[in-house]
Parts: structure tokens; sequence; C-alpha cells
């Protein structure tokens, strides 16, 4: 029971977390705006969420909020810094992690287009601002990333680990990509968070280290900065669109995917291990 209020404890503390630093941004733009104190708290949600264009806004609040995570994680203990991993020297793993996260975008958008799940607009017009403004990268690729592995991994999985026999670790692993996924807030992301939560938590039963997960989580948010900026037309766009309506040439980009996936999934699995025993 300790278990599951501890993460529970770690859930709340992040939502609480970011809404926190949200609207202390959110707030400190309307007062730099030249609205009273007194209504400032009161009126930042909703300007934030209407700020036409000015995705500097949700950028600032998104960075403080990932790095108010990451410091309250990290003093509180909830997710322990550790170098052992890094110790073992696992650039031979990283790297094929590297390539694992290239395979995986492909498969994951075409699943999610057979799922019907698409973001919901306001979500996906937010998220193009922020992605074509250089300080994105830092949030997005960097901050968010390294916030979200320490919760979802380093503490609530860690916790699960710690209180279910070895021989049913897919169910700690399982519930923690639920929650990544849920996290979201909205299909789209849920179902594509949740499969990347899979494997974000397998790679930390393996090791007992955020790292490699980390390394993953790092290349997929970066394919899809980078697509977003050199291919601008992809954003809402479908594979088919995308591939100029050739359905063989979507067939082909997840064959050549499944090629770059299972070859470095069977080599990742080859060569993760525990930091320690």
């Amino acid at each position: 029971m300790k278990s599951f209020i501890n993460v529970i404890t770690y859930l709340v503390a992040f939502l609480l977390l970011q809404t926190l630093a949200t609207m202390l941004v959110a707030a400190g733009w309307v007062l730099y705006q030249g609205e009273p104190l007194k209504t400032a708290l009161q009126s930042s949600l909703d300007h934030l969420q209407n700020f036409n264009g000015q995705s500097m806004i949700f950028i600032i609040a998104s960075a403080c909020a990932s790095l108010l995570t990451i410091v309250v994680f990290l003093l509180a203990r909830w997710s322990p810094f550790s170098r052992t991993y890094i110790r073992t020297r696992p650039w031979t793993a990283l790297t094929w992690i590297v390539l694992l996260g290239c395979g995986t975008i492909i498969p994951s958008i075409w699943l999610q287009e057979k799922l019907g799940a698409e973001l919901p607009p306001e979500m996906l017009k937010m998220l193009e601002y922020v992605m074509k403004h250089p300080a994105g990268y830092l949030v997005l690729a960097i901050l968010a990333p390294l916030a979200e592995e320490m919760v979802f991994r380093g503490a609530i999985l860690r916790e699960l680990l710690g209180r279910f026999h070895r021989q049913w670790h897919w169910i700690p692993i399982l519930i923690s990509a639920l929650l990544f996924g849920a996290v979201h807030g909205n299909l789209a992301q849920f179902f594509h968070a949740t499969l990347l939560g899979l494997l974000l938590g397998w790679m930390y039963y393996r090791t007992d280290s955020i790292v490699p997960g980390l390394v993953l989580h790092w290349v997929n948010n970066t394919i899809v900065y980078v697509a977003t900026n050199l291919l601008p037309q992809a954003s809402g766009s479908t594979l088919l669109e995308l591939f100029g309506g050739n359905q063989r040439a979507v067939w082909l980009a997840l064959g050549c995917s499944m090629c770059i996936f299972l070859p470095s999934l069977f080599q990742v699995a080859l060569r993760l291990r525990k930091s320690r025993p």
C-alpha cells in the first residue's frame, strides 16, 4: 500500500508542479501586460491558452515546469541520481537505442492514424509554434524528456518494481506506461506515449538507469522537432498525404522503419544490462 501511495504522490506532485509553473509564468506575463496583481492569477491560464502566437510564453512556462520538476524530484530523492550506469561505458547500446528511436516514428504514426486518434487543433497549433522556435528544442527535446524520465521511470516505475516479483515486471512497466500516456491529456499522444513508455520502462528495468530511456526519449522528440521544421507540410498531414498519395511509398516507409526497428531492438536487448548486481 505504501508503494501505491508513493506513486500517487509522485504523480500528483508532477501535475501540481506543471500547473504551478504554468500559472506563475502566465501570471507574470499578464502583469507585464499591465493588468493589476489582483486579477493576474485569475486570468493567467486563459491568457496562456489564447496566446495568439506568443509561443515564448508557452516555452518559458514549459521550461520552468520541467526545471522545477527536476529540482524537486532530485532534492526529495524521489528519483535518485547515479553515474553508475554511465561508468559502464554503454556507448554501443546507446548507439543502437538512437537507431531504435529512428525506427519507431513512422510505425507509431501509422498506428495512430489507424486508431483514428488526432491531436486537438489548439494543441497542434501550440506545438507548431513551439517547434518552430529555436528555444523550443531545449524545452521539448532536452528538459521535458529529462523531467518525464525522472518522474515516470526514476520515481514511479522504480517504486513499483520494488513491490512486484521479478517475474511480474511487465505489470509495473505497463502501469507506468499508461500513466505516462494519460498525463499527455489527449488520445493521439496517449497511444504514442504509452507505446513509447513500454520501451522506456523495459529499458529502465534492464538497467536500473534512466539514461537509456532518456536517449530514446530525446531521439523521439528531436525527430519530431526536426521534421516539423524541415517538412512544414508534415504538420497535421497523414502519412498518405505526406507521401503524395502514394500508398506504396507509405508501405515502403513502414517496411524500412521496421528494418531499422527490429534489428535495433534485438541488439538493445542483447546489450542492456543492469549497472549493479
